[in-house]
């Protein structure tokens, strides 16, 4: 089984590759720098000759509404003609738990609008939707910070290991399409400003930390509840506490 992995060279990409390698299935990272470019279409169609499984796990250079929207849109676009033309199988897309109930973000939005064109195309699919990585974690502190401090929101979320979404991207690949949304998440709910809180503490940074509900949080002010996946979401296996004790951490 061929199974191409758009952004294959990055964080998740590089560890999903590792996973179907291990299977010992034919995993095929494809990004620029190996000759594919979803926005242009330059490579893909000899990427995708053969292959039975298409994954994207590629995201937008720029974050800005307008230039994040563009790539989503038009790389979608040109990737599920390019699997059309292939006969490819199963179309698997890595989201965002919650994705339609952040839409004050332009990142957001143009998830949810290439969530819709799957849904739309004629490839059978499986989307998985993963909470926020633990390796985020520092970035999500530099987003939030204003001179000295760190302003975030209380809102509950429940991230979890990248490792862990490669690890169900694999085994979306190897599945039946669901035609429908899967969500994952880490097994340990937190406050985001008290994970926070404890990260920059282990790491020796000064920065207070501030609970602040009308914080923003990458463009969005969330509830309580907003960053939480469903009643029904597969939780990973990797605790925060074990991701910390790891002896590498990507």
């Amino acid at each position: 089984m061929k199974i191409v992995i758009i952004g294959g060279s990055g964080l998740i990409g590089s560890k999903l590759v590792a996973k179907l390698d291990e299977r010992g299935l034919e995993a095929i990272p494809a990004s620029p720098n190996t000759g594919v470019n979803t926005l242009t279409g330059e490579g893909l169609a000899d990427a995708l000759a053969g292959s039975s499984v298409v994954v994207d796990v590629s995201n937008a250079p720029s974050f800005e509404d307008a230039a994040v929207l563009e790539f989503f849109d038009t790389s979608t676009r040109n990737l599920l003609a390019a699997e059309a033309a292939a006969g490819v199988g199963h179309h698997v897309a890595l989201s965002v738990v919650g994705t339609e109930r952040l839409t004050e973000s332009g990142y957001f939005r143009a998830k949810l609008a290439q969530e819709q064109l799957i849904e739309e195309s004629s490839i059978p699919y499986s989307i998985v939707r993963a909470a926020q990585f633990y390796e985020f974690l520092d970035r999500i502190a530099a987003d939030a910070t204003d001179a000295d401090a760190v302003r975030l929101p209380p809102a509950l979320i429940q991230p979890m290991a990248a490792d862990d979404v490669a690890s169900a991207l694999a085994r979306a690949c190897v599945g039946a399409p669901v035609g429908g949304i899967v969500e994952i998440a880490g097994p340990d709910r937190f406050r985001l400003d008290e994970l926070i809180r404890a990260r920059l503490r282990a790491n020796g940074d000064p920065r207070e930390v501030i609970a602040d509900p009308h914080a923003a949080y990458f463009g969005i002010t969330p509830g309580e509840r907003t960053l939480l996946p469903g009643d029904d979401a597969h939780i990973a296996e990797t605790s925060y506490e074990d991701w910390l004790s790891q002896p590498t951490i990507a």
